[in-house]
């Protein structure tokens, strides 16, 4: 353990600097990817069937590839010149919005029809109703399963060492490679990986909580 200890006094502003671009790849990721999995959902219900059609290729598609795959395809397939971390964050947003839009039509899903009838006859139109009463409920029956997942792609921002983001886990090797003590260096990333998810997952766990009390 000292020489855990010892190597986290050593390194520790370069594994804090990593867990900070990490940070804000899941920031990056969720702000792209949430938006995409709401559109998904919206489209996957629509009385349009090339609209619905769609929706289900691109979200069966997203589901079907792995988001290590998906991360190689946007850095090095498109014809474009874009930094490792908007890389990264496009990938592993597109990957979240395959994910997220079933969790999030399930949520649409479960607004009472009573709602929408009720919105109906008071001559609200579609639109209206949809953006006024079924997305507001829709997600907050699933805001605790978003929040769970947006853990998930916390954690799999460790992926994009693959293609050189400066994230926790390419901080760690990086530094393992130059001093060789690997063991340590990816106890030291593990212990930050798991500290943040903690945090959240009890954070999420407060959030049901007090969405659960009119229940």
């Amino acid at each position: 353990m000292s020489g855990i200890s010892q190597d986290f006094v050593t390194y520790h502003h370069q594994l804090l600097d990593g867990l900070g671009a990490s940070l804000k790849l899941a920031g990056l990721t969720l702000v792209l990817g949430l938006p995409g999995g709401l559109l998904l959902a919206i489209a996957g219900t629509s009385r349009l069937r090339i609209l619905r059609y769609a929706a289900v290729a691109l979200v069966e598609t997203g589901r079907g590839t792995p988001a290590l795959v998906m991360l190689q395809l946007i850095y090095y397939g498109i014809p474009l010149t874009l930094t490792g971390i908007l890389s990264a964050g496009i990938a592993l947003g597109l990957t979240t919005a395959a994910y997220t839009s079933e969790i999030i039509r399930g949520g649409l899903q479960a607004v009472p029809e009573g709602e929408v009838e009720a919105a109906n006859a008071l001559g609200m139109s579609r639109f209206d109703t949809l953006r006024d009463v079924v997305i507001p409920q829709g997600l907050r029956i699933a805001l605790p399963s978003l929040m769970s997942f947006s853990i998930i792609m916390f954690q799999a921002t460790s992926l994009a060492f693959t293609i050189a983001v400066p994230e926790l886990m390419s901080q760690a090797k990086s530094i393992a490679n130059s001093n060789f003590h690997y063991f340590n260096l990816f106890v030291i990333a593990a212990a930050l990986y798991a500290v943040i998810t903690i945090s959240a997952s009890a954070f999420t766990e407060r959030v049901e909580r007090r969405l659960s009390r009119h229940v």
